[in-house]
């Protein structure tokens, strides 16, 4: 008999239409398991970059960030689940892993196939590739 439950899932966002596929898959899924989601927004951020400082970019993306966080909250919350969101930046796939299996204690990774990274793998994107394979806990990705 299986006694492990399904009570915390992570979904990485990034605001595309793969992302939000993940997360209404999620959805699903915690419905069925009386589960709570937690978004987490990695903003990739290079760890020299020339870019880094420039206040009024970073601003506009921060907003745009927290504006789509707040449309997933609604979305989970319409649905009756509890949605926690965490934004976080450098790279992104590190930044997936390090929160599932951290503090957190996630029972799952729901995530989109490809989002937004300019890297094309052959059959997933760069970000979900990097967490089928690091990720010590089961990921679901969606495509």
């Amino acid at each position: 008999m299986i006694k492990k439950k399904i009570s915390k899932i992570l979904v990485p966002l990034d605001g595309s239409e793969n992302s939000i596929r993940g997360l209404e898959m999620a959805i699903t899924i915690a419905r069925s398991c009386g589960a709570t989601l937690t978004g987490i927004y990695s903003i990739y951020a290079p760890p020299h970059s020339e870019f880094r400082g420039v206040g009024s970019v970073e601003k506009s993306l921060n907003a745009k960030v927290k504006k789509f966080m707040e449309e997933a909250k609604i979305l989970a919350a319409k649905n009756g689940i509890v949605f926690n969101e965490k934004i976080a930046s450098g790279e992104i796939g590190y930044n997936i892993i390090k929160l599932a299996q951290g503090k957190g204690n996630f029972d799952m990774i729901v995530m989109g196939s490809r989002g937004r990274s300019s890297a094309k793998e052959m059959f997933f994107g760069s970000v979900s590739n990097y967490v089928i394979h690091t990720s010590k806990i089961p990921v679901v990705i969606v495509k």
